[in-house]
């Protein structure tokens, strides 16, 4: 994945990290609502400076302005980090993004995500994560791993292996799933409802009470009828315990 180059200006960022609130929270009034009350905002809006200042070789600069919004922000992202466009991060509480972690366009993580890395070397140890990806409240996603366009991540999941585009991951370890029916989108593609996951292990004890239910009934296909003799039943002589418990000591002895 190419990481994420600057081609707008700062006042351009902030401008459209601060209108996409609006599309993805219904709880956003206005403006200076997003401004003074979003904390995953404002460690943003802060990271676009910290970035700049790390990429320009400012380095401890950026790091203590990182930590000042950190301390205010309760969003820990390393100025490292390279963001794409229309960022956003509700509720903030918890969050922390890893130095190499590479985010794309249209990205939503909730609150209590780890973007983290899983090897002390100097090198990229941390995600990539494509456009439209929606991380759901809790989840850890750990590594060099790379999650495709569309993807959702459910809550509380442990992500430590690449994902393909469009697929939904739960669990822990996270298991891709494999979603059925119609997805539902906003008009500009992207999908909030990280909350209709399946559940593959209700769906596998559903199975497995269909299929004893199955094997009762053909069960009682077999079973001898009172009026039934052995020659008539499919089964022979195997229930005759008059012939059977010689034929089994014999084979013993």
């Amino acid at each position: 994945m190419k990481q994420v180059k600057h081609k707008q200006t700062l006042w351009q960022q902030w401008s459209e990290d601060v209108q996409c609130v609006f599309a993805r929270d219904p709880a956003a009034r206005n403006t200076l609502e997003i401004l003074l009350t979003y904390p995953g905002v404002h460690a943003l809006l802060v990271h676009r400076v910290t970035h700049r200042l790390w990429i320009s070789g400012a380095y401890t600069l950026a790091r203590m302005l990182a930590f000042i919004s950190r301390t205010v922000s309760n969003v820990d992202i390393h100025p490292g980090a390279t963001i794409g466009r229309r960022l956003f991060i509700d509720h903030g509480a918890g969050v922390v993004i890893g130095e190499t972690t590479i985010i794309g366009e249209d990205v939503t993580l909730y609150h209590g995500v780890t973007l983290g890395g899983t090897t002390w070397n100097k090198e990229r140890r941390h995600p990539a994560l494509g456009n439209k990806v929606l991380i759901g409240a809790g989840a850890k996603i750990l590594g060099a791993i790379t999650l495709g366009d569309s993807v959702r991540v459910g809550a509380n999941s442990v992500v430590v292996k690449d994902v393909p585009p469009c697929c939904t991951v739960i669990g822990i370890p996270g298991r891709i799933i494999q979603s059925k029916g119609v997805k539902i989108q906003l008009n500009d593609g992207i999908d909030l409802d990280h909350h209709l996951v399946p559940d593959p292990i209700g769906k596998a004890i559903t199975c497995l009470i269909e299929r004893i239910e199955l094997l009762e009934s053909e069960q009682k296909t077999f079973a001898l009828k009172p009026q039934e003799s052995c020659a008539e039943c499919e089964s022979d002589n195997v229930c005759n315990t008059e012939h059977s418990a010689p034929e089994l000591k014999q084979a013993a002895g």
